[in-house]
């Protein structure tokens, strides 16, 4: 008998996972994610200054939202691509220490478009919920995943419209999980530009230049199981796939490079994946300051990866983070 990896067929609008187990942030966690993706967050990294201004040891909220999508990879195990992440937003800031608990929940189905040649597909869009151990709400957003048919050639006749999915968040949530912050904190002592010094339509390129490595070592840290980012046999390309989260952590570094004030992010305005990534690649960023709006703040990535094969666009992210 084999673990559940149900097909596309055998997801209904409805369905709602929550077997994936709980996770307790550590400083182990930590640690290793840091690794991995270059965590440069001040408030993540000090925990005297995080005290200070958010009352206990910040966790990133890469490590957050890493530990919440792959915990929602119980009904995705056989994806074969993730295409966007929509309205996703941090409704509280967990600390080191807290537990992490997700609900995976099936939102929409659509079946593609049959190519000749091709086995069926279809796009399943998931509304996920995270908690803490106390039941408080802490990430809810949509994924869209495509996952293969059982059957080749089988139609499934599911045509919801995926545009319905929300795209807006409402401003005034958006720091929602930050209020309480003493933000003032952290303009004692730092030496990056803060929220005053700073332009909207200013503009970085070519930022970084990392190495994507320890892509599986990423996907255990965060409870991924989908089979992509484990067995290089089980894609089209000869080689495993990169989880999403890792492109998009690396990103978040790059921005910290030329953001370096950065408190935290609070919310993906939108995240879609253009093209796959390969352990090996070779990220750089262009980043652009699209708006200022007190704290809150708007910032447009734009990823592309140098490899053998030729360079790509591999990822459009815009996100709201907090700056002092």
């Amino acid at each position: 008998m084999t673990a559940y990896a149900p097909y596309f067929e055998d997801l209904h609008v409805g369905v709602a996972d929550t077997s994936a187990p709980a996770l307790t942030l550590t400083l182990g966690h930590a640690a290793v994610h840091q690794a991995i993706l270059g965590d440069r967050l001040r408030l993540s990294l000090d925990t005297e200054l995080s005290r200070r201004v958010t009352g206990g040891p910040l966790a990133h909220p890469g490590l957050v939202w890493d530990v919440s999508i792959g915990q929602s990879t119980v009904l995705t195990q056989r994806v074969i691509a993730n295409l966007f992440y929509r309205g996703l937003r941090f409704r509280r800031a967990p600390a080191i220490g807290d537990t992490l608990a997700t609900t995976t929940t099936v939102e929409a189905l659509k079946q593609n478009r049959r190519r000749p040649g091709r086995p069926a597909t279809g796009l399943a869009v998931l509304r996920i919920v995270t908690v803490d151990q106390d039941q408080r709400p802490v990430l809810d957003y949509w994924r869209c995943a495509m996952l293969p048919l059982r059957d080749p050639e089988g139609e499934t006749g599911h045509a919801d419209d995926l545009d319905a999915i929300p795209t807006e968040l409402e401003r005034a949530e958006l720091t929602e999980a930050t209020n309480s912050w003493d933000l003032g904190a952290m303009r004692d002592g730092g030496d990056g530009p803060l929220a005053a010094d700073l332009v909207p339509g200013r503009q970085w390129s070519h930022v970084g230049g990392s190495v994507v490595s320890s892509a599986p070592e990423l996907a255990r840290l965060s409870l991924n199981v989908a089979a992509v980012h484990h067995d290089a046999t089980r894609t089209t390309t000869g080689g495993r796939l990169v989880y999403g989260g890792h492109t998009i952590g690396l990103a978040a570094g790059h921005v910290s490079l030329v953001l370096p004030e950065l408190a935290t992010i609070v919310a993906w305005e939108h995240c879609d994946h253009l093209a796959p990534v390969f352990e090996g690649d070779t990220l750089h960023s262009d980043v652009t300051l699209e708006a200022i709006d007190g704290p809150l703040m708007t910032v447009h990535v734009r990823v592309r990866a140098t490899r053998d094969r030729e360079p790509a666009d591999v990822l459009d992210w815009r996100f709201h983070g907090v700056h002092p």
